[in-house]
């Protein structure tokens, strides 16, 4: 839920919310904005720890694939996403849905989160908007409990072909992995992921340009 921003949102449609998320410094800043909804520190790969069905909806924003890193040992991706989506379904009310908004890295990522939410029960699908858009594409994974509903249209897909509505992914950013799988030191992708850690811990970073891990050149 990070600062709870979305949160305040739901709370103006005269909803309650309870929100979790795992960095402390960014539930502070919560607690210090005054929102009206309970939060919870909590790894959502460790679950959704609420009784059955007590909740009518689940919405996050841009989390869910940081379920696909093993930043210990003992994560295993696979295990931490059907964790977290077997729990959620439990959580939910039946008829009720989640709308998981992501940025998967690839076409494996999304395959991977998409195949353990079918797993744990969930039905639907992913709605991608702008699919042609390099910028504004988002993806939004769109699950139902308990019955089958219809899923919304993505936006800026009106004159798109069924073709081009596929979501389309390029091996780009893999040229910047080491054998490790984590990016080369300063790299464009190395100084992006430092500046979103840092996001999350709740520190001021400055904002993402095109000119962000740019080389300069050399000054005589």
């Amino acid at each position: 839920c990070g600062s709870g921003l979305s949160g305040d949102y739901i709370s103006e449609e005269g909803h309650y919310w309870i929100g979790m998320d795992i960095s402390p410094a960014m539930l502070d800043v919560a607690v210090e904005r005054e929102v009206e909804g309970d939060l919870l520190l909590a790894d959502v790969g460790h679950g959704i720890p609420f009784r059955p069905g007590m909740f009518d909806g689940c919405i996050s924003i841009s989390a869910v694939q940081w379920l696909c890193n093993a930043d210990k040992k003992s994560h295993s991706p696979p295990k931490r996403l059907y964790r977290f989506f077997s729990t959620l379904y439990t959580a939910l009310a039946r008829g009720s849905r989640a709308v998981l908004q992501l940025y998967p890295e690839n076409s494996e990522q999304l395959e991977l989160i998409t195949a353990q939410a079918m797993k744990a029960g969930f039905t639907g699908g992913m709605v991608v908007d702008y699919p042609n858009s390099a910028k504004a594409k988002k993806f939004f994974l769109c699950l139902f409990v308990g019955t089958s509903g219809t899923l919304p249209k993505g936006l800026g897909t009106e004159c798109a072909s069924e073709e081009l509505q596929q979501a389309k992914f390029t091996n780009e950013r893999t040229r910047f992995r080491n054998v490790k799988g984590k990016s080369v030191k300063k790299s464009r992708d190395w100084i992006l992921e430092k500046k979103e850690r840092r996001r999350r811990q709740g520190k001021e970073v400055r904002p993402d340009t095109k000119y962000t891990g740019r080389k300069r050149r050399p000054h005589f």
